[in-house]
């Protein structure tokens, strides 16, 4: 008995240990799906941060031009691959790891549980079988007892004389049924036993080690099921290493593509204006004077303290910052881009020619094609009418020659800007030949005439130099005073962006002249504008002179 509860001690152990393991085997499943979760956040994660962050392209102009944005980009592109690869890590996991692990969990629940039953029902079987011997072994041991107290009976009274031999006769009847009985309870109880020993060596040494076989064959097919999930966890991030690895060297790769000269190139290429430097300062021959104001009987007024105010104190702003004659535009963009500075406006131009001659050639392609489609349905009537592709056809030439017309038109703009660009050049270079000239009186055109009031200029031409700049060089700020100038002759200063004077008449220099005959000035009032530079005298201070 104490062996046979010490064996059920070790199955109820087995029983134990099995669920542990089912448990375990769970855990470990639930563990993978906590994994998977995190690998799906984060690749959402990394996502929406590429998302974030992408460029969002409206127009070409917005598309990235410099070698750090591109890179960036790729960089951006090649982390949206590696988020890719973490969304295959979770799905590897979900369907090779947690998916099996679940569906062998429920696998090994029912095994576990017909295993179980097997055990029970052979214990309750060999419980069933110790309990007859029990009852067989408790009824041979009363009908012993009985037996005997009967053979004491029928001693006692076969020994007492006083006993009559009916009574004696009938103890030895007594006696001869509890020991016939005894015998047969003898050889059931023996039976029994015998039965019993049987089933319980069956039972100890046939039946549980079997279902111990096979709960620990079951516990061994779990732990190997786990060895292979550990294996498949690593395999499946083992798996995307060789992508992953790619896009990180297409990130090295990017980084290593930025290009600091070429990125350097196109800021002054983005901000090329076009506009010729300035020239080299013209001589100033200061000698002339002496002899103009002894032939026209004038005596220069001589430097007054007045005029060594310090302009920074004197001069007010701006009431609007002036350009070359006029004003900045402020108004939208023109068709010919004439707002823009002159490489900029010439590099407009020709994106709109190249998008017009794409344009024109889609056009010339639909036009062929409506043209063979024509003969097709002449040559073949079956296949449609042709008088319905005419429509098509006018409209698609009517198209054509649209942008036939602006093609010229904006090659007259380029032809136009490419010409101002050499005028300004050989205007620059002849005008520093002009003020080589020394002249006993140089009138605005550069002939000598004895009457001031007779020298006449041409007004300034208005080639729209204000609008060849950009907007981001406008300054609110007036320029400082580099020197001052006295007005030789008078001056109207009808032209828009010109500044008027009178003979003799004391106004701050702001600009030299750049070559092309003009000197900005101001008023002490704060008035500005461009004054002809050989109807003033200059004076420039010594720390401006030259610089």
């Amino acid at each position: 008995m104490e062996s046979r509860h010490r064996k059920s001690d070790q199955f109820d152990n087995l029983d134990k240990h099995t669920q542990w393991g089912i448990d375990f085997l769970e855990k470990y499943a639930k563990f993978v799906k906590e994994r998977i979760e995190i690998e799906q956040n984060y690749a959402k994660q990394l996502r929406n941060l590429v998302k974030k962050y992408c460029p969002k392209r409206s127009s070409k102009d917005e598309e990235p031009r410099f070698t750090s944005c591109i890179a960036f980009y790729n960089i951006l592109n090649e982390l949206n691959d590696y988020a890719g690869q973490r969304e295959v890590v979770a799905e590897e996991l979900g369907h090779r790891v947690y998916g099996e692990l679940m569906r062998y969990s429920h696998d090994l629940k029912t095994e576990r549980k017909l295993h179980l039953q097997e055990g029970r029902k052979a214990q309750q079987y060999l419980d069933m079988c110790w309990k007859q011997m029990d009852n067989s072994k408790k009824k041979f041991e009363r009908e012993c007892r009985e037996a005997e107290k009967a053979q004491q009976c029928y001693e006692r009274l076969d020994n007492d004389t006083n006993a009559t031999k009916a009574d004696v006769e009938k103890a030895k009847q007594q006696l001869n049924l509890r020991t016939h009985m005894a015998d047969e309870n003898k050889n059931e109880y023996a039976a029994q036993l015998q039965n019993f020993n049987g089933e319980q060596h069956k039972h100890f040494y046939i039946v549980i080690p079997q279902i111990y076989k096979h709960l620990q064959e079951m516990d061994e097919r779990r732990t190997i099921k786990l060895s292979e999930c550990y294996r498949g966890f690593a395999d499946s991030e083992r798996k995307v290493i060789p992508i992953i690895s790619k896009c990180l060297e297409g990130m090295i790769a990017a980084a290593k593509s930025v290009d600091e000269r070429r990125d350097s190139q196109i800021v002054i290429d983005s901000f090329k204006s076009g506009f010729e430097p300035p020239g080299d300062f013209p001589f100033e021959d200061y000698s002339q004077h002496i002899y103009r104001t002894v032939s026209d009987g004038t005596i220069s007024t001589p430097k007054q303290e007045g005029m060594k105010i310090d302009a920074k104190t004197t001069v007010g702003k701006a009431k609007g910052k002036l350009w070359l004659f006029g004003k900045k535009p402020k108004g939208p963009a023109q068709e010919d881009f004439s707002h823009l500075p002159p490489e900029q406006r010439r590099k407009k131009l020709q994106q709109r020619i190249d998008e017009l001659n794409r344009e024109l050639q889609k056009e010339t392609d639909q036009k062929d094609a409506l043209i063979k489609m024509k003969d097709v349905y002449e040559k073949n009537p079956q296949m449609g009418d042709p008088g319905s592709l005419q429509p098509k056809l006018t409209e698609t030439m009517g198209n054509m020659d649209r942008l036939r017309m602006e093609i010229h038109k904006n090659e007259a703009w380029i032809s136009e800007v490419e010409g101002k660009v050499a005028a300004r050049g050989d205007r620059r270079h002849s005008s520093d030949i002009n003020h080589l000239v020394t002249q006993g009186r140089e009138s605005p055109e550069g002939s000598y005439t004895d009457d001031a009031n007779q020298e006449v200029r041409s007004p300034p031409q208005q080639h729209g130099p204000h609008n060849e700049f950009d907007d981001e060089f406008e300054d609110d700020d007036p320029l400082p005073a580099i020197g001052h100038c006295k007005a030789i002759y008078p001056f109207d200063g009808h032209n828009e962006g010109t500044l008027a004077m009178k003979e003799g008449e004391i106004l701050y220099i702001i600009e030299e002249d750049k070559g092309d005959g003009w000197t900005r000035a101001r008023r002490q009032n704060g008035d500005e504008g461009y004054v002809p530079t050989s109807y003033i005298d200059v004076t420039l201070e010594k720390n401006s002179k030259g610089s």
